[in-house]
């Protein structure tokens, strides 16, 4: 077999048919089995059939017949690829007769499957049908290969009907009878193969008659026999089969039109669960320790659309095709054709279609559910939901903890589904509650109280806290918990719960030294036991048994290396009083805080799933969101090819008839591609992305929020929540706004824009919140409230939280650089400005406006929207606060200095590798580093520009202590930027005429606007331009031509330079008439002519300086400052700056008590 990370399970053999037969009594029963189950006494080891060899019982060859990464069922029966086109054999070689092989697949893509000599040789790129020895055939695209490819047939299926029918006749009036019957009968039930061909199909049979399962009571008499006359091991035994088979039958049925063999499957289900004492030993025992019950709630897409019944469900395609040029479909309501109204309408009858087939499958899922969590079952022992509470818990702490082994985790399709139909069935019981106790909450209003955080009750296992370790927080937080939440921390337990975690770590690394080396060969995990390896199975599926291990395996006592273990094991043990309380306990909300309000939220066990659910939804569901998105995409990108392609044939001459048939047959292909995929997408959009899935994740959205804001309420304590509630909050925001919005709105929703605010309160309070220690985290936030200030509704949504909140927001973002990630802090400063700097209107820079992004969507190419309101308080903030603004511009230019430093000693590199004569290749990631850094160069440029607009005085009035200092390192990193940027065929011209992808951002115009607009602002502020005019001419590094440049004028050609390079098209300003304004452009002149003319008076006016005199750091100002107390001697720009970073003297880094003017004695 040949495939790319596909799942195939493969039974090899033929199958029997089953005759129909009767059965009225135990002894015709037994008669019956033993004739169509014979006896395995008689099979051969290896079967003697002429033009065969090998064993009975095909397998896939693990030890040597494999190429590539492959995962390896423990029964050799399914095999999951990891790399590009693996290969496995089986076990198993023909050379005569005719011969079949069947293949179940579980998956969907590129594979092929076929016949190999022992001579064939496989590699990563080659696979069975590539090779001369050997042939193999690819059903999807009916092609046979062998080297080459040709066609080999029509499409086609294979249906299997089987009549054979088990029916129970009589009504058996004597217990005694049935007694009888069960002591043969019994035995009999406890095998696997019995249970799924004859007892599932009887009781299935049962309800074919349709109607609700409650009109079907004799699925329930017959379980109240069974556990009435069966001995109990042999219930369980009987019990688990048939919810093992259940789940299989559920999980590999095919798609039909009607979803009708899903349906039957969940309604025998439901009928099971229904009876209480099999609901309770199920859930006890079965459910989530054996097998995986969440694959009952998942709805499997249909690997191919004719399977599923689309055509015939969905027979119209549609698609969107209004696109701008950057493929992001275009907001602005166009006329419709009535063609394509009538096929968009006609597309959404067939999704409302399949919908409501789905839709039924949906509300059996969400009714077992309902059964799980029934708390008024209490005969028999606890209520089922407290017994499904512990297993829940268990289930989400494997989850959490093995990140890393695939076998244990559940697959985040299966996360996505089982996430909506426990919101379903939490909020059903929740608003219920609200009914008959109407103090209490409604769903609506839902949260989870901080208490669960800190006080114990509810295991968090090993997830961050926003302060840090739990051990830690309950040393250094004892004297608040016992303050607020009457909770006093014993200091052995906190000694305790250290040695766990490292008993943890120990246990863990044991674990994985004495896993079986067999086991590890082929895939990692644990041999399955015998009665989940059975061949009459085939594979399941991974994820279905691998739990059962822990049934085989035999318990130790509980050592040093099980603490943890009997602590969770604890957890799962907990009864109803430990949960929801009594008689003054308060069960899971113990230490209620004083801010919390006395009103009842609901009950404690329904509080407790909701902050699973998030949990859940944290583990993979938001991953799985974003992953299905791209057929969506696929759609966009298929319709813009056809657009394109009906454009050319529009526009193909005539008389060019074999371009128009080439173009006819890519039309041809992209249609049909399109029609599989609207189609595909339709059924996408009802189990994932309808409006009801987008209601439920709102839902979660606003409970996170809510849950923050009263966490944030009980001050130091907000350190114990887990740090997924922030990230729910900030993801599932970013699911609603990228993942759902081509089908739904967001703007459609209840409470949308107070839910923005709400939002945009969190962001901006905790991106700086000190009880909040991880990294992760916090970039999280960070980053989020970048985004956030990029689109035009969210930013209105910051603008709206309280006038004191904005102002803490913004004195945060303009706290020193050092010492902190300072790169998206400065971002999200430089679009609040963009839209308002000079030239700062675009979205995307000239020289890239003939090139597609990659992503027209992300949070950098969205349209400039300023926010004025936030630029005027950070310029009260700087105008106000005279030790936050020196500090913030001295790191601003040191961040400054430092990246376009890095940025010019890269293109060096760069520039040196490209002009080596042999062949050589620069790093992409030093391109990607270097462009970056030209990005923060422009970047922290606009942030001056923006500083020098809203308080040019922090520069000009030099009654501030760190005016005239600040103006100096001004004037000489512009005066550094343009001598580099601006000289002719230097270094940066070069780099950037080379045009070296990775370095597509990398151009004049960005860095010398930038530029440009802090000189004008500088120069154009009424009576103190002089101050900065003189300030500018007075660096050393000043050069009018770099100035002259701007507007395009060059220096004079000078003597024996080739003509060819004079014919160069010169950089100007002018020259970028939709990027700036006449206005904008007349200021630069007007400033051009100043710096002339300023420029020849200054010229004339200087006298030389002795080299002596020269300051000896920067040699270019004379000597002005003596240190004390060395009496070393500098300029006092240099010492000034030097003082802003370091007390230290310069020259012998002695400690600088003071700075006094120098004056050079007179000589004799």
């Amino acid at each position: 077999m040949k495939h790319q990370n596909i799942m195939l399970d493969n039974k090899f053999g033929r199958k029997s048919r089953i005759p129909s037969d009767r059965i009225v009594n135990s002894k015709l029963l037994n008669d019956y089995l033993h004739r169509i189950f014979p006896s395995a006494e008689g099979i051969q080891p290896t079967a003697v059939v002429e033009g065969r060899l090998g064993p009975s019982i095909v397998v896939l060859d693990h030890t040597s017949g494999f190429e590539g990464l492959l995962l390896v069922d423990d029964d050799l029966l399914g095999v999951i690829g990891h790399s590009n086109f693996g290969s496995i054999r089986a076990t198993t070689c023909v050379y005569k007769g005719k011969w079949i092989y069947e293949v179940l697949i579980s998956s969907q893509g590129l594979m092929q499957i076929g016949w190999c000599t022992l001579n064939c040789r496989f590699n990563q790129e080659e696979g069975v049908g590539d090779t001369p020895d050997s042939y193999a055939y690819d059903g999807n695209r009916v092609r046979k290969w062998n080297v080459t490819t040709t066609n080999y047939g029509k499409e086609g299926k294979l249906v299997e009907r089987d009549s054979s029918t088990w029916q129970l006749h009589g009504e058996p009036t004597v217990l005694i009878t049935l007694a009888h019957i069960f002591n043969n009968f019994a035995p009999l039930m406890c095998k696997v193969y019995l249970v799924e061909d004859v007892l599932m199909n009887f009781l299935l049979s049962i309800l074919e008659g349709g109607g609700a399962v409650e009109a079907h009571p004799l699925i329930q008499q017959l379980l109240d026999l069974m556990w009435l006359l069966m001995e109990d091991y042999e219930v369980h035994e009987c019990l688990k089969q048939l919810l093992m088979s259940l789940l299989r039958a559920y999980r590999f049925s095919p798609i039909v039109p009607d979803l009708g063999l899903q349906i039957h499957y969940l309604r025998l289900t439901i009928a099971i669960l229904k009876h209480e004492k099999s609901r309770k030993y199920l859930l006890h025992n079965v459910l989530f320790d054996v097998l995986r019950s969440v694959v009952f709630f998942y709805i499997k897409s249909p690997l191919r659309v004719e399977e599923a019944g689309l055509q015939e469900l969905i027979p119209t395609t549609w698609w969107p095709n209004r696109f701008n040029k950057e493929g992001k479909e275009t907001k602005e309501v166009k006329e419709e054709s009535a063609e394509e109204r009538l096929r968009r309408r006609a597309y959404e009858r067939g999704c409302q279609r399949l919908k409501k087939r789905i839709e039924v499958v949906e509300e059996l899922q969400v009714q077992i559910l309902k059964l799980l969590l029934n708390n008024k079952d209490h005969g028999g022992g606890g209520a089922s939901r407290y017994i499904f509470l512990n297993k829940f818990r268990k289930f989400l702490q494997e989850n959490a903890s093995n990140r890393g082994n695939l076998t244990v985790l559940c697959p985040p399709e299966y996360m996505v589904c089982f996430l909506h139909r426990l919101i379903s069935a939490l909020r059903l019981y929740w608003d219920e509650y609200k009914l008959k106790n109407p103090s209490a909450l409604s769903s609506e209003d839902a949260y989870v109280p901080p208490q669960l955080f800190y006080n114990g009750k509810v295991d968090y296992f090993d997830l961050q806290r926003l302060g840090g370790l739990l051990s830690h927080l309950k040393k250094t937080l004892k004297d608040d918990l016992a303050s607020k939440a009457s909770i006093l921390i014993d200091p052995a337990e906190i000694q305790a719960v250290t040695m766990d975690d490292l008993d943890e770590d120990e246990e863990s690394a044991l674990s994985t030294a004495q896993r079986p080396a067999a086991a590890l060969a082929i895939g990692g995990a644990l041999a399955r036991p015998s009665w989940l390896s059975s061949p009459t199975l085939g594979r399941a599926n991974r994820f279905l048994s691998t739990a059962a291990v822990s049934l085989m395996t035999p318990r130790r006592s509980p050592g040093a290396l099980e603490k943890v273990k009997v602590r969770t094991l604890n957890m799962e043990q907990r009864t109803e009083e430990d949960i929801e309380g009594s008689h003054g306990n308060e069960g899971l909300l113990l230490g209620k805080p004083s801010e919390e309000p006395e009103q009842q939220i609901t009950e404690n066990s329904l509080l407790e799933i909701l902050d699973g659910i998030v949990m859940m939804y944290n583990l993979s569901v938001h991953q799985q969101l974003g992953k299905m998105v791209g057929v969506s995409d696929d759609v966009n990108e298929y319709a813009m090819a056809l657009k394109d392609t009906e454009e050319k044939i529009s526009r193909c001459p005539k008389r060019r008839i074999d371009i128009c048939e080439e173009l006819l047959k890519s039309q041809k292909v992209f249609s049909e591609k399109l029609n599989h995929l609207s189609r595909r997408l339709a059924w996408i959009n009802v189990t994932i992305y309808s409006k009801e899935k987008m209601q439920d994740i709102y839902w979660l959205l606003r409970v996170c929020i809510r849950t923050i804001e009263h966490g944030d309420r009980v001050g130091s304590l907000f350190a114990f929540m887990p740090e997924f509630y922030l990230s729910v909050a900030m993801n599932t925001y970013s699911a609603l706004k990228n993942y759902f919005s081509p089908v739904n709105s967001m703007e459609e929703l209840p409470g949308y824009e107070e839910t923005l605010t709400h939002l945009a309160a969190i962001l901006a309070k905790h991106f700086a919140d000190s009880r909040i220690v991880g990294t992760d985290i916090r970039d999280s936030l960070m980053q989020a409230l970048a985004s956030y200030v990029c689109y035009p509704h969210s930013l209105r949504a910051v603008e709206r939280i309280p006038e004191d909140q904005r102002i803490s927001m913004m004195r945060n973002l303009l706290a020193p650089y050092e010492q902190r990630p300072w790169a998206q802090t400065n971002w999200i400063l430089v679009r609040l400005w963009r839209g308002c700097g000079f030239g700062y209107r675009y979205t995307r820079l000239p020289h890239l406006l003939k090139t597609k992004p990659e992503d027209a969507n992300l949070p950098s190419l969205q349209k400039p929207c300023p926010s004025t309101l936030l630029q005027r308080h950070m310029a009260d903030l700087l105008r106000s606060d005279r030790e936050m603004a020196p500090s913030f511009l001295n790191s601003v230019l040191n961040q400054l200095n430092w990246a376009f430093s890095e940025f010019i000693g890269m293109i060096q590199e760069i520039q040196q590798a490209a002009e080596r004569l042999e062949r050589n290749f620069v790093d992409s990631r030093q391109l990607k580093v270097c462009a970056t850094c030209f990005d923060l160069s422009v970047s922290l440029l606009r942030v001056l520009e923006m500083t020098v607009t809203l308080a040019p005085e922090i520069f000009l009035d030099w009654s501030r202590p760190s005016s005239e200092l600040l103006l100096r390192r001004l004037a000489q990193l512009l005066n550094q930027v343009l001598n580099r940027v601006t000289a002719e065929r230097n270094l940066f011209d070069r780099v950037v005429n080379l045009r070296l992808p990775g370095l597509e951002s990398v151009d004049h115009y960005p860095i010398l606007v930038a530029v440009t607009g802090i000189l004008v602002r500088l120069l154009g502020w009424c009576h103190l331009a002089e101050r900065a005019t003189a300030v500018l001419l007075a660096d050393p590094c000043f050069q009018l031509r770099s100035i002259q440049y701007l507007l395009g004028h060059t220096e004079p050609v000078a003597l024996g330079v080739a003509s060819s390079s004079t014919d160069k098209k010169h950089f100007s300003l002018q020259s970028y008439t939709d990027y700036i304004s006449q206005e904008e452009l007349a200021k630069v002149e007007q400033m051009l002519g100043h710096l002339s003319e300023e420029s020849k008076q200054a010229a004339a006016s200087t006298l030389p300086t002795s080299e002596e005199d020269l300051c000896p750091i920067c040699y270019a100002h004379p000597i002005s400052a003596v240190f004390k107390p060395c009496s070393h001697k500098s300029c006092k720009a240099c010492i000034n700056q030097h003082l802003m970073n370091n007390k230290d003297c310069f020259f012998c880094k002695a400690t600088i008590t003071g700075v006094d003017d120098y004056i050079k004695p007179a000589t004799s």
